[in-house]
């Protein structure tokens, strides 16, 4: 009992030091914690929904396109710092014994609570735009925690790996721009649909899609294509047999290697 309660001071305790050191230094400081996806957010509109037209027949898509910029971010921002979080941790892990998981875990912390001040902003946004409130937003909340327990899954795993082969964080980072594009993000599922009902099928048994759509339909209509309603219960619940099985298969993998990160750091 003890050495739990120990353990979770330390998590708070790297918590808090991960979240003030990410921002040290800036003169914005917190704020870029809420500045960056809505940047991101404002370049994506003006390109897509003014420039090229992008989601004209789907309502609300600002917010549409806010909530998928900010899910993403969480994710990439969440796998970013997950992966190299023992290999930035090597001093602490050699010079201390406590359970190796709280490193990535206090890492991607971080990832969560600026997570959590963006979907404030986009129900704030939600709100202002003309969304009617209702009690699916509760939803939202499994949802992104189904996002976190993937993302966490992929930090524990590929971190583990990056302890030796240091160029899995480089081949993460390229293959998250390739994903970028073959996530539902900027454009609406349906443009795909009337392309291929096969290839809308495929994106979105991809748990990162399955979620940002999920999101989309509970928070802000129901015009949004689901995985449940595009693939049917049983292939809907692919995604999420995804998430637990990659989740379970990292936690093992880790459990394993830990012991040796000490050596290898």
């Amino acid at each position: 009992m003890a050495s739990k309660r120990k353990n979770m001071i330390l998590l708070s305790e790297m918590v808090k030091t991960d979240f003030k050191l990410r921002y040290q230094g800036s003169v914005l400081g917190y704020l870029w914690a809420v500045l960056r996806p809505l940047l991101m957010f404002a370049i994506l509109y003006v390109v897509f929904a003014k420039i090229l037209r992008f989601g004209g027949d789907v309502p609300h898509y600002p917010v549409y396109l806010l909530v998928g910029t900010v899910l993403w971010n969480f994710f990439t921002e969440c796998t970013g710092m997950g992966i190299h979080a023992i290999e930035g941790r090597g001093d602490l892990i050699r010079k201390l014994s406590f359970p190796k998981y709280i490193v990535v875990v206090s890492a991607t912390s971080t990832a969560v609570i600026n997570m959590l001040i963006n979907m404030v902003v986009v129900t704030v946004f939600a709100l202002i735009n003309g969304v009617t409130p209702s009690l699916t937003w509760l939803l939202v909340i499994p949802l992104l925690i189904e996002l976190y327990l993937l993302a966490l899954g992929i930090s524990l795993l590929l971190g583990a790996i990056d302890v030796k082969f240091r160029d899995i964080g480089s081949i993460w980072e390229v293959l998250m721009q390739a994903m970028f594009y073959a996530v539902p993000i900027i454009y609406p599922i349906s443009m795909v649909l009337e392309t291929s009902a096969l290839a809308a099928k495929i994106l979105l048994l991809n748990p990162i899609a399955q979620v940002i759509q999920d999101v989309r339909y509970c928070l802000i209509t129901t015009e949004t294509t689901t995985s449940w309603e595009l693939l049917g219960v049983k292939l809907g619940l692919v995604p999420i047999i995804l998430c637990v099985i990659l989740f379970i298969l990292a936690v093992w993998y880790f459990r394993r290697k830990a012991p040796y990160f000490a050596e290898e750091v």
